[in-house]
């Protein structure tokens, strides 16, 4: 290879390597002007203001503890162990590794004349971490303080956490600034006192199968002389270990059939025991369920201010702020765009140092203008002495356009490349060019056979479309042959590659129109993404304002379930009409409110995407998950303050519907919050609640006005749901409103006999009963949710009975209730007798028996509601235990199939006489002839109660299997003493020690095989 001026072409290559200074007296172009900025204020996206880090000098050490910490290290460790020795080795090795990744954060990729220490120029973004929900339905999502309550956050407390983000959002910044932390021991940091960090680049263990070998190669140098043993050995015995994998979407093994070790650290099948941290775009296959979710959202408008002061005009140029911030909104096109930290900056310096700044009439111009300035640094760059002279050819990169088409246009999107393989397809001249000017980025890879090579991949992936649609508007608009378009774009989807097709549509009009046609009659393809790329091919919003205005003319819908494309291409929609005052007659949001940013003015989806120019919308519906499909997870609260900024937001707004009985807004809103201009608007503002009954907002006293005329109210765990219902009780009672039916879903409590009324879990009371006709009381579906169960008494029973004077109907249902076995008669008053309340209490829907209140002796009546088989459980605790003894005789009776007799920590012994079960609590649960599985869990037998239980099965005729789980049995059984009967009808005998081990019984000789 040829020599250049500055050094050899390997050198030059080194990631550390600076091209240069820059020459700002000589050279006073705008990207000196960025330069000298940056050298002044250091705030870069995603970073913060400080002091630089020079790459040519080492940095001193900016506080006492980094002194100190210096000082430690240079302690003698004459009186440590050998295994000791090698664990402060160890540690050394990492925090010099971790050191040298650190302080050479590169926030611009064209600019290498100076690296910045992260934790001098770190600004956070957004944080998000799910609350609840499936792990991959994307639940309900909630604000982080910080990127450090990652670690410390109470609601995200696991060994297995997720860190999302698209391309650029931050994620691997991110890792650093943690990795500083520690390795500064910063305060207040969560991480301060842990003792080992391993934070890995997954993009570049091409084949690497061991972590271990991963962490000797990449974070130790040459010398330290520990191996892969020593690193197993060192990480087992430390009390506190992190490890941070980065890049998973670019790891070369993901997901793959062979397993390796990132697969099972993400299953706790290795590390189970450490805390884990994962970046990475989109979920692995494999995932444990304890994992947990963080998102980094991007760039909100107030980090955008805060890059804006401290790396753009300063932070006291209140004015330049606001002029950065005009043409901003001025350029609708771009604010999706922008929440992209790499993007944003190039925005805000050309936007600040062009005093002629143009208003971008498309994304494709927006990006021409920066490809552009990327060539104009390089070019410039090469007047200075001694700097290599690269051949700058700015329009001509076809090579280029075909690598980056095919890299996309791939089943399997490709990512990176080998340093030679890129030299083969584009040439020397041409990849040294794009490397030096930033569009490239190289590092060494640990390969199949441990060696290291050169990967390549762009740097970030708007590149790669932005020259795979030069490629494509070549391929239509010069081959003399005519191409496939469903061929082309056969694994090119508009949801991933949503630049591609705009850009490709922006290039070239001919091409564009031939783009969108196609678009037009693609299946799944909305006609909102459509608009966008007309815009970019027109490159005038004015052309598209028709078919934005009927769009909006109609209702404009967000749902849940749309692609993140979609809803990018609304908010983009709704950008533009609110940019060019065309009225968005209705928005309605299913199922995708999140909830509203007063600080920011917007509301915040739950896919994290934000609604920032709704000034135009007349009607907003809000539509939840209708209560019953929600299971367990809380409402979403919105808050008065949230409310009250909607309104405002929405300048034009008329009418505004929750609908769905998923939220829960205030139960009212004090006059002295509501300004006037709001009161005079008049918004029809109306509320479904959780209990499905219907409100609407009075604007003279802030409160709701009920518009249902029969209703029927439930009452949930949530504290804000409780308080809305008991104020709408006390309302209904006192206008003397019948209540059809009080539906309390598992928060009842008890009774108080003593003030007549009902007190639920949180403490609240329900007083007003008296026009209430059925009570429901529905428990949580298991005992083991409450261990002791809920005991209604006698008295609680009757009192209940009374103080509801209108009650025709009362049902408990739910494990959770234990009521008394009968009601004596002398207890019960006539006035309760002539009303004759029906009493249900159906314990577990499972069982399939209902109990009914026999008025006339206070005993309980039985009715099978039972299809087919049932299951039947009995639990410790000693009422359920009599409760379960009355179903079974039931059940035996008439007849039906038991499947299973499960005895959860409830079984002792086996009677000698009448061979019935000994319960825990002293009954006993004779023999019977409907039972075909008999489980005993959580209870240890010795070899005479093992023979006993034996014999109790050869009495129950059709039972086929007996389980023991989690207990221990005998380790062997005389053959002799198992009875022949059992062997005859096949009854197989199972014992499952622990969780994922089984073993049979071998009934010819009494010893256990694994299965």
């Amino acid at each position: 290879m040829d020599q250049t001026p500055d050094g050899s072409r390997d050198v030059q290559r080194n990631r550390g390597q600076h091209y240069g200074r820059a020459d700002n007296n000589r050279h006073d172009t705008f990207w000196s002007r960025v330069h000298g900025q940056l050298s002044q204020r250091f705030g870069i996206p995603g970073f913060s203001q400080g002091r630089e880090a020079e790459s040519t000098s080492p940095r001193e050490p900016t506080s006492r503890t980094d002194s100190q910490k210096r000082n430690d290290s240079e302690e003698p460790d004459s009186h440590l162990t050998e295994k000791e020795k090698r664990k402060r080795s160890f540690i050394k090795a990492l925090k010099a590794k971790y050191k040298i990744d650190y302080d050479r954060v590169q926030p611009i990729p064209y600019i290498k004349d100076r690296l910045y220490c992260v934790d001098k120029v770190y600004v956070e973004g957004g944080y998000e971490f799910m609350t609840s929900g499936d792990l991959r339905g994307g639940d309900l999502w909630r604000r982080l303080e910080s990127y450090r309550a990652v670690f410390s956050d109470h609601h995200i407390q696991s060994n297995r956490r997720i860190l999302e983000g698209e391309p650029g959002y931050g994620k691997t910044t991110c890792t650093l600034q943690l990795a500083y932390d520690w390795c500064n021991r910063v305060e207040h940091s969560p991480l301060r006192d842990v003792e080992i960090i391993i934070l890995l680049r997954l993009r570049q263990l091409r084949g690497v199968r061991s972590i271990y070998r991963a962490i000797q190669v990449y974070l130790l140098d040459g010398d330290t002389k520990i191996n892969e043993a020593d690193i197993g050995a060192i990480i087992k015995e430390s009390q506190s270990v992190v490890v941070i994998l980065d890049g998973y979407d670019e790891f070369p093994g993901r997901d793959s059939k062979r397993e390796n070790d990132v697969q099972r650290i993400l299953k706790l099948d290795l590390f189970r025991n450490i805390q884990v941290i994962l970046t990475t775009r989109y979920l692995p296959d494999y995932l444990a369920p304890t994992t947990k979710r963080i998102r980094l959202t991007g760039f909100d408008e107030l980090a955008r201010d805060e890059y804006i002061r401290k790396a753009v005009v300063g932070v006291d140029d209140v004015e330049g702020l606001r002029s950065i911030r005009r043409r901003l909104k001025a350029n609708p096109v771009l604010e999706d765009l922008c929440q992209v930290p790499l993007v944003f900056v190039m925005f805000a310096h050309i936007a600040n140092e062009n005093e002629d700044f143009q208003n971008f009439r498309s994304v494709t111009d927006f990006f021409r203008f920066m490809i552009a300035c990327f060539h104009e640094h390089l070019r410039n760059k090469t007047y200075e002495p001694n700097v290599k002279r690269y051949v700058i050819q700015e329009d001509d990169h076809a090579a280029l356009d075909r690598l980056a088409f095919s890299a996309i246009s791939k089943e399997h999107q490709q990512i990176t490349w080998d340093r030679e393989e890129m030299y083969d397809k584009l040439g020397e001249d041409m990849y040294d060019t794009y490397l030096a000017m930033g569009i490239f980025v190289e590092e060494d890879v640990l390969s199949d056979n441990s060696a290291k090579d050169f990967e390549v991949r762009f740097y970030h992936k708007l590149f790669c479309e932005w020259y795979a649609a030069h490629h494509i508007v070549n391929l239509l608009s010069e081959s003399e042959q005519s191409v496939s378009l469903d061929e082309l774009f056969r694994h090119m989807d508009p949801r991933d590659l949503q630049y591609v097709y705009r850009f490709a549509c922006g290039l070239n009009r001919d091409v564009g129109s031939s783009i969108i046609q196609y678009l037009n009659r693609s299946p799944g393809v909305s006609h909102r993404f459509t608009i966008l790329c007309m815009l970019e091919r027109s490159g005038n919003v004015k052309d598209i304002l028709g078919e934005v205005r009927y769009l909006c003319s109609e209702t404009v819908n967000m749902k849940e379930g749309d692609n993140r494309i979609l809803q990018r291409s609304t908010v983009q929609l709704l950008d533009i009409a609110a940019g060019h005052d065309i009225p968005v007659s209705s928005l309605h949001l299913d199922q995708c409110f999140s909830k509203f940013d007063v600080t920011n003015a917007c509301i915040v989806l739950k896919s994290g995407l934000r609604l920032t120019n709704l000034k135009t919308v007349k009607v907003l519906r809000v539509t939840g998950r209708i209560r019953e499909t929600v299971g367990d997870s809380k409402g979403i609260e919105v808050s008065r303050e949230e409310l009250l900024g909607i309104f405002q937001t929405c300048e034009t707004l008329k009418e505004i519907r929750f609908e769905g009985r998923e939220f829960l807004l205030p139960h009212s809103l004090p006059t002295e919050m509501i300004p006037p201009t709001l009161k005079t608007r008049n918004i029809m503002v109306s509320y479904e609640d959780t209990r499905g009954m219907i409100h609407q907002l009075n604007w003279d006293d802030g409160h709701w006005q009920t518009t249902t005329s029969e209703p029927a109210l439930r009452i949930s765990q949530e504290v804000l749901d409780q308080q809305w219902a008991l104020e709408e009780l006390a309302r209904l009672t006192t206008d003397g409103i019948p209540v059809s039916c009080l539906h309390l879903d598992r928060c009842f409590s008890k009774f108080d006999v003593t003030n007549a009324c009902i007190v639920l879990m949180s403490g609240l009371r329900v007083t007003r009963l008296k026009t209430v006709k059925v009570l429901r009381l529905e428990g949580f579906p298991g005992i083991g949710t409450i261990p002791s169960g809920i005991e209604v008494t006698r008295g609680e029973l009757l009192g209940l009975l009374q103080t509801c004077e209108t009650l025709e109907e009362i049902r408990f249902e739910g494990l959770e209730y234990f009521l008394p076995l009968y009601i004596p008669a002398e207890l019960m008053p006539p006035t309760l007798k002539t009303r004759n309340i029906k009493v249900s209490y159906e314990r577990d829907r499972k069982h399939g028996v209902v109990h009914q209140l026999n008025w006339d002796d206070g005993q309980w009546q039985h009715q099978i509601t039972a299809d087919g088989s049932v299951r039947v459980d009995i639990f410790q605790e000693e009422l359920d235990q009599q409760w379960v003894k009355k179903e079974l005789a039931v059940l035996s009776t008439a007849g039906v199939s038991i499947t299973q007799l499960v005895l959860t920590k409830s079984f002792i012994n086996i009677t000698d006489d009448t061979q019935s079960i000994i319960l825990t609590s002293g009954c006993t649960i004779p023999v019977l002839h409907t039972v075909r599985e008999l489980r005993i869990r959580y209870t240890d037998v010795d070899l005479e109660v093992f023979l006993r239980i034996l014999t109790y099965i050869k009495e129950c005729t059709e039972i086929t299997q007996l389980v023991f789980e989690y207990c221990k049995v005998p380790d062997e059984v005389d053959a002799k003493m198992i009875h022949h009967p059992l062997k005859q009808r096949g009854v197989k005998v199972y014992w499952f020690p622990k969780p994922g081990e089984m073993y049979l019984l071998d009934l010819d000789v009494g010893n256990w095989k694994r299965n």
